[in-house]
């Protein structure tokens, strides 16, 4: 018994690991964008990431790195925590062999990290958005706006749901078309703005009447979460001022 315990060990050890991960194993049989797919019937969010939405820069090149890593093959899909999101999608880290998809698209630029809760796989994603910035690919790509340098953020108040950034050069900066976002989908576009040289704007999630220091994100109640996002600053091109996580 022992002898057909020690031969079974290494199987029953994988099966255990398996178990307890939540994992199962299908086909890629269709691309809907670059977070989502379908695998046996069923959409699959893709977890811990989120790529450009449709008429968003990248949205076609994310969708197709997608198509090209998995379209017909056999994946294994790791659940962790909630299972299904609100739409009723599961929600899954997609490997092939070694392979994570998910940080695979976020090291090559097409998708920023979006953590719900932290995981096992939480610190590479962390890690290959890191090697992105390093190597400024696709949305990592560094802006060359002469106010690139200017722009700062000095504060990022979760409680008053408050941005200020700050124009530290002696120069205007016209801002128009540039972006604040969050992790997810909430975007706050700067319309025929410009920062004055030295002096700072704030930006407050709320539905008022804009004014020379303070501009309002309407019709969002709320964009910074306490457990945790990042902002994300781009010009009009859509290329990286600056970004802060939390």
């Amino acid at each position: 018994m022992l002898l057909l315990f020690a031969v079974n060990y290494r199987f029953l050890d994988t099966k255990v690991i398996e178990f307890l991960e939540e994992s199962e194993t299908g086909i890629v049989e269709r691309i809907v964008d670059g977070d989502t797919l379908i695998v046996n019937e069923n959409s699959t969010r893709l977890l811990g990431i989120n790529t450009p939405e449709k008429g968003e820069k990248y949205y076609s090149e994310a969708k197709a790195f997608l198509s090209n890593l998995t379209l017909n093959k056999t994946v294994k899909l790791e659940y962790m925590g909630d299972k299904y999101d609100k739409y009723g999608r599961t929600l899954a880290y997609i490997l092939i062999g070694e392979k994570n998809i998910n940080t695979e698209i976020v090291r090559n630029g097409l998708g920023n990290t979006y953590i719900y809760n932290s995981d096992k796989y939480t610190n590479k994603l962390r890690q290959a958005w890191d090697e992105c910035i390093a190597n400024g690919k696709n949305l990592c790509e560094k802006s060359n706006n002469e106010c690139a340098e200017c722009i700062e953020l000095k504060k990022l108040d979760v409680k008053t749901q408050t941005v200020i950034l700050h124009n530290n050069c002696s120069f205007d900066c016209n801002l128009n078309k540039w972006a604040i976002k969050d992790e997810g989908r909430k975007k706050f576009v700067f319309l025929n703005f410009i920062l004055t040289g030295n002096k700072e704007i704030s930006i407050i999630v709320g539905n008022r009447t804009n004014s020379n220091d303070v501009l309002y994100w309407n019709d969002e109640e709320y964009v910074w979460t306490s457990g945790g996002d990042t902002l994300f600053l781009r010009d009009e091109e859509g290329k990286l001022i600056l970004w802060r996580g939390y």
